[in-house]
């Protein structure tokens, strides 16, 4: 009898382990989709059907683009497709957005097919954010460098009385055929963007209100009410002719989201 208590004893324990191994991996697991606290919007696409993309949650915005939802081939988890020909756009549109206090942190896990070679000076976005005020800032995008022959990772504005600029680095190239994790902050205490790539700070490609591109005038955030998240090149006939970018796990939310 003892023995069997014994035996049950043990049972039960490693079935509590168990529980609550998979208690703190399943935590693991919200930490990186849509189970996280504080979250404004989250999209991971399992609940889509494969095909042409579209919910109520979020709307669709394409010229010479589109998206779709497909399998990853690396996960075969279901991911968002966005392509685009020529300097066309696709974007996952957030509406009717709203942050307290103005200020957000955003994650998506990106993987871009390539980056434009051609023409010099190429700009491309993959984040845009727009509202009341005439700045439009786009947390993420870059551009094509010809010295160096590279495409670089920066963040930019246009629209507003800063201009058009992109605050490229030599110290962030934009990695085609990877799988990435990005973050975003958007601080509106001093209009400050802060960017993390795979959880690492990336502290060169920060801005804020007098510190943007070189430009002397503020750069003031406007009245955020949209996010887009997709893709856009703002050139005519550039190499390559056609972009494809993967998207997952797309976050917006009071706190940051995490990898």
């Amino acid at each position: 009898m003892r023995k069997w208590v014994a035996v049950a004893g043990a049972a039960l324990l490693a079935a509590l382990a168990g529980v609550q191994g998979a208690t703190a991996s399943d935590r693991g697991h919200e930490s990186g989709t849509c189970g996280g606290r504080g979250l404004l919007f989250c999209e991971d696409f399992q609940g889509e059907a494969i095909g042409g993309a579209s919910s109520l949650k979020w709307g669709v915005d394409t010229k010479h683009g589109m998206l779709s939802v497909e399998r990853d081939g690396r996960r075969g988890e279901k991911v968002l497709h966005v392509r685009t020909e020529g300097n066309g756009r696709a974007f996952l549109k957030v509406d009717d957005f709203a942050a307290p206090g103005n200020s957000f942190y955003g994650r998506v896990r990106l993987k871009v097919k390539a980056f434009p070679t051609a023409p010099d000076w190429a700009h491309y976005t993959l984040i845009e954010t727009t509202g009341a005020g005439p700045e439009i800032v786009r947390p993420l995008g870059g551009q094509y460098v010809p010295e160096g022959r590279v495409a670089l990772w920066g963040v930019g504005a246009d629209g507003g009385p800063t201009g058009d600029w992109t605050n490229w680095r030599q110290s962030a190239p934009s990695r085609a055929g990877v799988w990435q994790c990005v973050e975003w902050r958007m601080d509106a205490t001093d209009n400050r963007v802060t960017l993390w790539f795979d959880g690492v700070p990336q502290p060169d490609l920060t801005v804020s209100t007098k510190q943007h591109g070189g430009n002397q005038v503020d750069f003031l955030f406007p009245k955020f009410d949209t996010v887009k998240i997709g893709w856009q090149l703002y050139q005519g006939n550039p190499t390559p002719g056609s972009y494809d970018v993967w998207m997952d796990d797309i976050a917006l939310g009071t706190r940051r989201v995490g990898c």
